[in-house]
């Protein structure tokens, strides 16, 4: 069970960072949970830029 969480944290760690590893991804083992950190650490950052361009956009 820890190897899940780790591979969903170092997952979301690339996420956030815009790297992926593919060898990760595709481990038959933890590869899912992997993808899944890596997707919701791209979807962090995209509200992260969300919020940036709506606080540019009010101070226009």
């Amino acid at each position: 069970m820890d190897d899940l969480f780790l591979a969903y944290d170092t997952g979301r760690k690339d996420g956030i960072a815009g790297r992926r590893d593919p060898v990760r991804a595709h481990d038959p083992v933890t590869g899912a949970d992997y993808r899944m950190g890596f997707l919701d650490g791209r979807i962090e950052v995209f509200h992260l830029l969300a919020a940036v361009r709506r606080i540019q956009d009010e101070s226009a």
